[in-house]
């Protein structure tokens, strides 16, 4: 597997396009070059993401710490953050920004499942756009959770000040600036403040 040097000059292992690796071999990717994330494609393309920064951290800390706060309350799921990835339907493995699964749903995994990349879609998924992420390429993945089961996504776009709201089989909602935004009827009673996490 080939080394690339990254601008700070620390070498990472990078794969060549449309490699078919096992979910043990990507594993074991992940575990050798933790300062990476790393998603595999349906079509079995290695995607390569570097850290976050810290604006983009603070948010995603922020609203996963907003999904843990109401899933612990509601108690009919779990609420993941973005480092747990999950095996779809079609074979992808990917990282949401943040995520959370019916308790029924997780329950029916095995140990070993669970201790994986979990071989389910979440049912609420979160992807949010940074500087350095094409808003076509994050379109593309929202779609691909639809696709494979997601009930409800959220891009949410700070650049823009833009949320796309995605739900199965209903055209994408394109929601301009908004205050606030509420997860009924997947995640009753979850409503995000918006604007918080527009300004840091």
């Amino acid at each position: 597997m080939p080394q690339v040097a990254t601008d700070s000059g620390v070498p990472f292992k990078l794969s060549v396009r449309r490699v078919k690796l096992t979910e043990e071999q990507f594993a074991l990717l992940c575990q050798e070059n933790r300062d990476f994330r790393f998603e595999l494609t349906a079509q079995q393309e290695l995607v390569i993401m570097p850290p976050a920064g810290a604006e983009t951290g603070w948010r995603n800390g922020r609203f996963t710490y907003r999904l843990i706060a109401w899933s612990d309350v509601d108690g009919t799921g779990l609420a993941f953050d973005s480092s747990a990835g999950f095996t779809l339907p079609n074979g992808a493995i990917r990282s949401p920004d943040a995520a959370w699964v019916k308790r029924d749903r997780w329950d029916a995994l095995t140990q070993e499942q669970r201790e994986k990349f979990a071989p389910l879609c979440p049912d609420f998924v979160v992807e949010l756009r940074s500087r350095t992420d094409r808003l076509a390429d994050l379109q593309e993945k929202m779609q691909e959770y639809m696709d494979n089961g997601a009930r409800l996504g959220w891009l949410l776009d700070p650049l823009d000040k833009r949320v796309h709201v995605y739900r199965p089989d209903q055209p994408v909602e394109v929601i301009d600036n908004p205050d606030t935004l509420s997860g009924d009827p997947v995640l009753p009673g979850f409503v995000l403040l918006v604007r918080e996490l527009w300004y840091v």
